[in-house]
């Protein structure tokens, strides 16, 4: 199925070349650019946006979790926050590390807060957050006319993050203290950014869900199980 798939992209992106290459009029070199518009639908160009919003709020609370959770870095001799963010974000597609026992997705978030694990617990929540955000657009950085998103998983990883908020507020080690810290804690200024990086995530999520349902017609099971992560078929 995915090789027939494969072999349809290539005869539209041959039959769109071949249009813009001998239409009347055209003296420039190709411009792939709109090659690649005409072979998405508005679903399509909406995910792909999507992707890159949530790429840059991925971004900012990586930092911003090193910064409030210092410690986590120092587990790992000569690591840098730079050297962190080339690992999760200039690897495409699955990220698989030795040192998460090569825990993906929910698997390594779950590893992030697990009392018994002694490395680095930011790592283990952006490594899964990101496969699992990845996960929910097929692995892909794009998508295209013969792509199909499940609206499910987009609206189960919604689902997800908001139990990932949850855990984060509450996940304590055995001396009660937060294993990662995120919002401000009791007797600290207020400081509810990773809340808005979260929500702008979760809200993200939701629109692709509902998007691509409306396209198929199609609803979305909404049953919530508290404090538990939805499994995402990775």
């Amino acid at each position: 199925m995915n090789l027939l798939l494969a072999k349809l992209k290539t005869f539209v992106a041959l039959i769109l070349f071949v249009v813009l290459a001998f239409s009347p009029g055209c003296r420039n070199p190709i411009d792939t650019s709109a090659l690649n518009s005409l072979a998405k639908t508005n679903v399509d160009m909406v995910a792909d946006t999507s992707l890159r919003e949530l790429d840059r709020l991925l971004k900012d609370l990586l930092v911003k979790l090193y910064k409030r959770n210092p410690g986590e870095l120092d587990k790992m001799s000569g690591m840098s926050v730079g050297q962190r963010q080339d690992q999760v974000f200039d690897t495409p597609g699955r990220l698989i590390f030795r040192e998460l026992y090569n825990q993906q997705g929910t698997a390594a978030l779950n590893l992030a807060f697990d009392p018994e694990f002694p490395g680095d617990r930011v790592f283990a929540l952006m490594t899964g957050l990101i496969g699992m955000i990845r996960s929910a657009y097929n692995w892909q950085s794009e998508q295209f006319i013969f792509d199909s998103l499940d609206e499910q998983k987009l609206f189960n990883s919604a689902r997800n993050i908001e139990v990932l908020v949850q855990r984060l507020s509450n996940t304590r080690d055995a001396s009660g203290v937060l294993v990662l810290l995120s919002n401000s804690q009791h007797g600290e200024k207020e400081n509810l950014s990773y809340e808005r990086l979260f929500g702008k995530m979760i809200a993200i999520q939701d629109m692709m869900a509902f998007t691509v349902a409306g396209k198929w017609d199609r609803g979305v099971n909404s049953v919530v199980k508290a404090a538990v992560f939805f499994p995402m078929g990775l």
